[in-house]
């Protein structure tokens, strides 16, 4: 079957990230791969995975996905939704009790805190579409920001998830569940809702039910010794360097499993890998006759959630996060989901859906075109740089049908 992508133009791709990014410095280096049809139509690795190392990029480097694992964890906690064991409309706490009679912030600082009840109690569907009222403490405009990055942030709290989700619940909400759209610990708080609900560890549980039946065999929350030579180093630009080394892959944290298991940005992968995942979703759930998802709960999770068909523009409280253009895009149940392309200012379909991960890495699916993209490099903020538009832009002027 032709994939229906202009080789020449599918060029352009490399031509651009090697003369805009990597001979000017600003990224190590760059792994993109264009799947349509089913058939991987373009796969290049440019650049270094390990500059102080003089490492090249290859196709099997192991890259730290960051918050592509919500795409995993939202997938894990609606295969336990088909099987009946809650509805999208369940408060969470029939499962996790300490988040029962949850308080919203009206003002001040911890431990003196002024707040009022919230409207209504946390859902499922909050959880899923980040409309719950957590948030990530990444700012410091108010008493909950600061509480969290001050007692909450993943880079210092190392315990099991039940322990976690106690502490969390003792800060107060953002603001009611379902009132408004905010980035957060919600797809972190699905991980161990998988956990409780299961009765297994969360990567047990997706180890055994999507990473080794999908052979998603260097997908996993730690990178062990005998892969360590294809662990990618991690940057971030500074005003002397514009990569400067932020994790070591011979002394990074993921040298080690943890003990906080990150449903929301936890994971590392290849981009073999997760083309894995991404294809069996756009096979409708099913992939080398195992049946992982429903077509039809493929299709609610990639429909937006937002009340009244809001778009991330109208709900969104804190700023824009670079996973998504807020313009002409909604949300759905681990997605942000494209609704109008104009609106959005970049080409694609609607009904697309995707996202990112911090360290710029990036993934999308357009069912119309059976188009995926999965965009692997190593460079925090994922703010710096707008790849992400540019790669829509490339990708689909190669479509030639």
């Amino acid at each position: 079957m032709s994939t229906g992508l202009s080789s020449e133009r599918l060029k352009r791709i490399d031509d651009f990230l090697q003369t805009n990014y990597i001979d000017t410095g600003k990224l190590p280096g760059a792994l993109t791969l264009v799947a349509r049809r089913g058939e991987i139509a373009h796969f290049s690795a440019l650049g270094s995975m390990d500059v102080e190392r003089g490492k090249p990029a290859k196709k099997d480097t192991i890259y730290r996905i960051h918050s592509m694992t919500k795409a995993l964890t939202s997938v894990a906690l609606m295969m336990l939704y088909e099987e009946g064991r809650f509805q999208l409309n369940d408060p969470i706490h029939n499962f996790l009790p300490e988040w029962k009679d949850t308080a919203v912030l009206v003002s001040g600082d911890y431990p003196d805190f002024v707040t009022k009840p919230a409207d209504r109690d946390i859902t499922f569907r909050d959880l899923l579409s980040h409309q719950s009222g957590l948030t990530y403490g990444n700012v410091e405009t108010n008493g909950v920001e600061r509480a969290y990055k001050k007692f909450m942030k993943k880079d210092v709290f190392d315990g099991p998830l039940s322990e976690w989700s106690k502490a969390m619940s003792k800060i107060p909400l953002l603001f009611s569940p379902g009132t408004a759209w905010n980035y957060s610990y919600s797809t972190d708080m699905c991980g161990y809702l998988v956990e409780v609900i299961s009765g297994q560890r969360f990567d047990e549980f997706l180890n055994e039910r999507i990473i080794e039946p999908l052979g998603m065999i260097d997908t996993a929350f730690s990178v062990p010794d005998d892969k360590l030579d294809r662990f990618a180093a991690n940057y971030e630009p500074t005003d002397d360097d514009p990569l400067h080394l932020e994790d070591d892959p011979e002394t990074s944290a993921y040298r080690q499993h943890p003990e906080f298991l990150s449903g929301g940005g936890g994971l590392v992968s290849t981009a073999s890998d997760y083309y894995s995942f991404l294809q069996m979703l756009l096979n409708g759930g099913e992939s080398d006759g195992r049946r992982y998802l429903s077509r039809k709960t493929i299709e609610l999770m990639t429909a937006n959630h937002l009340s009244d068909g809001q778009t991330l523009a109208d709900v969104a409280i804190l700023g824009q996060w670079s996973e998504a253009t807020f313009d002409g895009v909604g949300f759905g149940l681990g997605f942000s989901v494209l609704l109008d392309p104009a609106t959005s200012q970049i080409p694609g379909s609607a009904g697309q859906y995707a996202w990112g991960g911090s360290a710029s890495t990036a993934f999308w699916i357009d069912p119309v075109e059976e188009l995926i993209l999965i965009f692997m490099t190593q460079l925090k903020p994922s703010t710096t740089y707008p790849i992400r538009r540019e790669l829509q832009v490339l990708v689909n002027a190669a479509i030639d049908d």
